[in-house]
């Protein structure tokens, strides 16, 4: 090193001592051209590497500028040579151009001439005594490509990435005077071929390279959009497809952008999402290679967060664009795979064995059988492979098996706003739908995602905010728990169905979200407080099903309904009947399950002494009560006739509850030990008191009646039954003929029941 910087100060002083005499004579001196040539090759060659090696330590200012303040002399003379002697047709010789380029692009863009980095007395006097030397250079390298003439074309697309890499240096004046290179090329493409595809593509790729290593920024972005523009504009033929590329390449710089300013972030949430925008964009313009790359990146970090179901879904899109075949990988690999993996059908099958494990680990095993049902089929009847099909059946059935067994709880999601102009563009005003994590608490929940944002202000309301909240410079998140919309489906309706399976669909693969707020509409009645007491019910639509590629999903519309006092009184009740209907339905499947949350349900409804008595959980959970009465009076009905229908609704609800709870007392009975029998008869006391006053106002129903519905089996005569068929003969007794209805605007939608008095 001490040998190298000895030489670079001799070569320093010995180039200061000439002038453009001296330069001109010896060039001259040269007997042949293409001995001149050789020269200034390793001329350009030796330069480049001396730049790059940086001879000098950092803080020695002074004689990396004496260095490259004789470097950029020498450049200059041997560009005038280049062009007096190396530009016409008969003697225009491309690689000596070339790396003249490459040479005054890696002077320009070194550390020791960034002058922004440096102090500002630094910075200073270095400008009084050697000037900026990038704008000198910059402005020499914009005149030779103009120089160039017919011969610009060989130079593209192979320059189009040190060009780039010059204009995004942060000197305004520097960035003015070279960004219309970009123009020339795209015209100089056009005119030959109809199309600048070829300098697009190669923009397009050094651009993501480029901005996520720490290049370019928001005043490169306006700059390169407003030029750009203007040159297109003032030629017809490129201004349509002119401005289609700019704004192509501004939605890029935006998202690129975004994502290298969360790219480094402790939380990574905000960087998956950056990452998503980047590979949804490259989707959209058909660069598979780039969407591929960012698809791993999504992936590494979803399981870097043991988000193994995203982790999943994540992966099978890259699977998706594979197809069952022999023919070759045309993308670039990407991960961890083996080499060896040559065709289509090899990687797919990897990808999909990878995409098992992270469904398993998600516990996301519906999922995980669909793919192994998919290997199946290949092993079965395409490569006849019945070792792999016997290994893929026997997880399939592990499969089954937990999603019977292993306790899977229920995700919650939040709804989470982000208001003000302080938060980045693909936050700013909008609102998400987030599944949390396993048992994680809200208050958890809100930790985490305020914690990028120490100076958010979070919202105490569940109102949409005004302009005076989201047009502020400040930050503000809303954050509160919605439901999950079920979507319906015909497979699973009117079935005898175990509980561990339909609980499944009702919080996965959910794109609807509900979030349900009460306030009082009208004057107050002291006799009956559910008379005015509306739901307002605000249902969100995401952008896609949950889960999926992302823990979130940006919501894409919102509609709100209003809920009357009525129907809001028999959602109430259906609610309370399929919970009482569920725990009786979970007891007769296993019958092994804890007593305990089977006593609290029922002994809440039944026992006057719980929570203010009968009249008190009616009030509260609109059954029979002084409050529900109301609805049902004369006074009422002529008042509201159109709400004939629902009322006789209500009134059947009311009724069909008495056989659930008849049946629901029964289980009890059976399972109740003898320390809490007493408690058992008090509920017995408290339930034939019930279905008395019940009975007599709203007519008799009959489980009998519940199972009608139901197919009739043939009864087998007495045999010998192992375990596992009078398991399954409980299963079968299950009362899923009442069931969920169809998702409604409004309770005033339901059939009409049948009644029996």
């Amino acid at each position: 090193a001490l040998c190298q910087s000895h030489y670079v100060a001799c070569m320093a002083a010995i180039l200061s001592q000439m002038d453009a005499d001296h330069y001109h004579s010896y060039i001259q001196a040269f007997p042949s051209r293409p001995e001149l040539m050789d020269f200034l090759m390793e001329t350009f060659i030796l330069f480049k590497d001396l730049i790059g090696k940086t001879v000098y330590p950092s803080d020695w200012m002074v004689m990396n500028m004496v260095q490259n303040r004789e470097f950029l002399r020498a450049i200059n003379q041997f560009a005038t040579t280049l062009t007096e002697m190396f530009l016409s047709s008969s003697s225009f010789e491309l690689q000596l151009w070339n790396n003249y380029f490459h040479l005054a692009v890696a002077f320009l863009t070194q550390d020791s001439l960034q002058l922004e980095n440096f102090s500002q007395a630094k910075r200073t006097a270095i400008l009084a005594k050697y000037g900026d030397m990038r704008a000198k250079i910059g402005a020499a390298i914009r005149d030779m490509w103009y120089n160039l003439g017919h011969h610009k074309i060989e130079f593209i697309p192979g320059m189009v990435g040190p060009i780039l890499e010059m204009t995004l240096v942060p000197e305004l004046e520097l960035r003015k005077s070279t960004i219309p290179i970009f123009f020339d090329m795209m015209l100089c493409e056009y005119q030959l071929t109809a199309s600048f595809s070829r300098f697009e593509d190669e923009i397009l790729r050094k651009l993501d390279s480029e901005v996520e290593g720490g290049r370019g920024d928001e005043q490169y972005k306006q700059l390169f959009e407003s030029i750009l523009l203007s040159c297109c504009r003032a030629h017809p033929e490129l201004s349509r497809p002119g401005e289609s590329f700019v704004a192509l390449v501004t939605g890029l710089l935006e998202r690129l952008l975004d994502y290298r300013a969360v790219m480094n972030d402790e939380n990574k949430t905000y960087s998956m999402s950056c990452t998503v925008n980047l590979l949804n964009f490259y989707k959209e313009i058909d660069r598979q290679a780039m969407y591929i790359r960012y698809l791993y990146k999504l992936k590494d970090l979803h399981i870097s967060y043991e988000n193994y179901t995203e982790g999943a879904y994540t992966l099978l899109l890259h699977a998706r664009l594979l197809k069952w075949s022999d023919e070759a990988n045309t993308a670039p690999m990407q991960g961890l795979h083996s080499p060896s993996l040559h065709t289509q059908r090899q990687l797919k099958e990897a990808l999909y064995n990878q995409i098992v494990n992270y469904f398993d680990q998600g516990k996301m095993w519906e999922e995980a059988i669909h793919i192994c049902k998919e290997l199946a089929e290949q092993y079965e009847s395409e490569i006849f492979d019945y070792e792999m099909l016997s290994e893929i059946l026997q997880r399939e059935a592990k499969f089954y098996e937990k999603i019977l067994k292993v306790l899977r709880p229920s995700p919650d999601y939040f709804a989470v706003g982000y208001y003000g102009q302080g938060f980045p563009t693909f936050l700013r005003n909008k609102v998400f739908i987030y599944r949390g994590k396993e048992y994680e608490r809200r208050e958890d929940f809100e930790m985490r995602l305020l914690s990028p944002f120490p100076n958010a202000e979070k919202l105490q309301t569940t109102s949409p905010p005004g302009p005076d909240i989201t047009q502020s410079p400040g930050q503000y998140i809303q954050c509160f728990t919605v439901q999950p919309v079920e979507e319906p489906r015909v497979r699973l309706r009117d079935r005898s169905i175990p509980e561990q399976i339909t609980n499944f669909y009702k919080a996965n693969h959910v794109q609807k979200f509900s979030y349900s707020r009460p306030f009082k509409k009208g004057p107050k009645d002291p006799d009956n407080e559910f008379a005015n007491m509306w739901i307002e019910r605000t249902t969100f639509v995401t952008a896609y099903p949950l889960p999926g590629i992302l823990r979130w999903f940006a919501v894409t519309s919102t509609t709100t309904t209003v809920i009357s006092p009525l129907e809001n009184a028999i959602e109430t009740m259906m609610k309370t009947n399929e919970k009482i209907l569920s725990e009786i339905n979970r007891h007769q499947n296993d019958p092994s399950l804890p007593i305990n949350p089977l006593s609290m349900l029922l002994n809440g409804i039944v026992d006057p002494a719980v929570m203010g008595g009968f009249a008190k959980y009616e009030t509260v959970r609109m059954a029979l009560s002084s409050s529900l009465q109301a609805f049902f009076q004369e006074p009422y009905l002529e008042e509201h006739p159109e709400d004939q229908g629902n009322i006789e609704r209500l009134k059947d609800l009311i009724a069909w509850q008495i056989p659930l709870l008849s049946e629901g007392v029964r289980i009890h009975g059976q399972k109740v030990t003898e320390d809490l029998r007493p408690f058992h008869e008090r509920m017995e006391q408290c339930f034939v008191q019930l279905r008395a006053k019940v009975e007599s106002q709203y007519g008799v129903r009959e489980m009998s009646q519940l199972l009608c519905s139901m197919e009739a089996a043939p009864i087998p005569k007495p045999t010998p039954r192992s375990a596992e068929a009078e398991r399954r003969e409980n299963r079968s007794s299950t009362f899923f003929s009442y069931r969920r209805p169809e998702p409604r605007q409004s309770a005033s939608e339901l059939p009409e029941p049948k009644v029996t008095r």
